[in-house]
């Protein structure tokens, strides 16, 4: 999720320059399973969310950078891949009927003379709302490229960043860079389905799970795939298509790999962007919080939730992510129902909640 900004939340700004814009009661920007979940925990609170993001689609860095790769760590969800996770929670937040606004950034946030805030995006799209969430994941997220002079022409034909379409790899001639989990997750992924799988890392350590570094090593013994330790330094092509990768070892010795496709997973490098001119606390590109039970940042009316915000003891998990966004939701309640004081109820007993959820209250012998 990208965000820009052109003014500081904390600047006072004309209430007649946002006329005709939308009125909000909250404003979630970042549309991936915390912005997700965010909507649902304020819908249970009868607060209706609008979502924006940048990217065509929901789901985040979930379903654009690995939709196939399994997770683990959702509470009585043994195992789902992040597009599930991502259909399940949009099935999840139905009832609330979020409104998203896709492929757009966020460029203005201002507070208003009304104590609400102006948020404009790059489209055009003008609200006031009284509150935002901030779920931007690690915000502007680019893959680090692979530096050889040239080879970005090949960019989406052969050359891959991500998997987007799992299938155009199998049968073919693989090289896979890196030594993280998503290139050992992809190179154990393709063996048995691609032809040949070569994965070429810098040096002998890996930052991939012991398990996965373990059954890739196996792998090699048995020759169902192959690691060589150096550096991708240069390519040859045959016509216009890249043929092969020159990887030149510690040893000073330049192998030529014949490839098909070529994989590169060297990270990414998360950009907030000028969200310092928002006024906004930061910490070694995360938004602080002012403290744990509303997560709310230093700018009142404006909340961070998951991978976006740091505070003492953050874990950068999913799971974290829902905790927060529920207590942001009841944060964020007094400034949206400023008379109304909000009760603590349970989806598994509360008629009112299942009046909003849709589901009939069970009955009890």
């Amino acid at each position: 999720m990208t965000i820009s900004a052109t003014h500081d939340a904390g600047s006072i700004a004309p209430n007649s320059s946002f006329a005709g814009a939308i009125d909000a009661d909250a404003v979630i920007i970042g549309a991936g399973p915390v912005g997700l979940f965010q909507v649902f925990e304020l819908g249970l609170l009868e607060i209706k969310a609008h979502v924006i993001d940048s990217l065509p689609a929901v789901g985040g860095q979930c379903v654009e950078l690995y939709p196939d790769k399994p997770i683990y760590d959702i509470p009585a969800v043994p195992v789902c891949t992040g597009q599930e996770l991502t259909d399940n929670l949009l099935k999840q937040i139905e009832p609330f009927e979020p409104t998203f606004h896709l492929g757009q950034e966020v460029t203005t946030v201002q507070r208003r003379e009304d104590g609400r805030f102006n948020v404009e995006t790059s489209t055009g799209t003008q609200f006031i709302t009284k509150t935002i969430f901030i779920a931007a994941g690690v915000g502007s997220f680019q893959a680090r490229t692979i530096k050889v002079e040239g080879i970005e022409k090949f960019e989406n034909s052969q050359l891959h960043y991500r998997v987007k379409d799992p299938s155009i790899f199998e049968g073919k001639n693989i090289v896979i860079c890196g030594g993280g989990d998503s290139a050992l997750d992809w190179a154990l992924n393709f063996v048995g389905k691609a032809e040949s799988v070569v994965l070429v890392h810098r040096r002998d350590d890996f930052r991939a799970a012991p398990a996965s570094v373990a059954k890739m090593k196996q792998l090699c013994d048995e020759y169902e795939m192959q690691l060589i330790t150096g550096q991708v330094t240069g390519y040859d092509e045959k016509d216009g298509q890249l043929s092969e990768v020159k990887v030149t070892g510690a040893d000073g010795v330049t192998r030529r790999v014949p490839l098909d496709m070529l994989m590169v997973f060297f990270g990414l490098s998360p950009k907030l962007g000028p969200i310092a001119e928002w006024g906004l606390d930061i910490e070694r590109k995360q938004l602080k919080v002012v403290d744990t039970e509303k997560f709310e940042t230093n700018v009142p009316g404006i909340f961070a939730v998951g991978d976006i915000n740091t505070y003492p003891g953050k874990k950068k998990l999913i799971l974290s992510g829902f905790h927060e966004a529920a207590l942001a939701a009841f944060g964020a309640a007094p400034y949206i129902f400023p008379d109304k004081k909000i009760h603590m109820q349970y989806t598994t007993t509360s008629p009112k909640l299942h009046k909003i959820l849709g589901v009939e209250t069970p009955v009890f012998d």
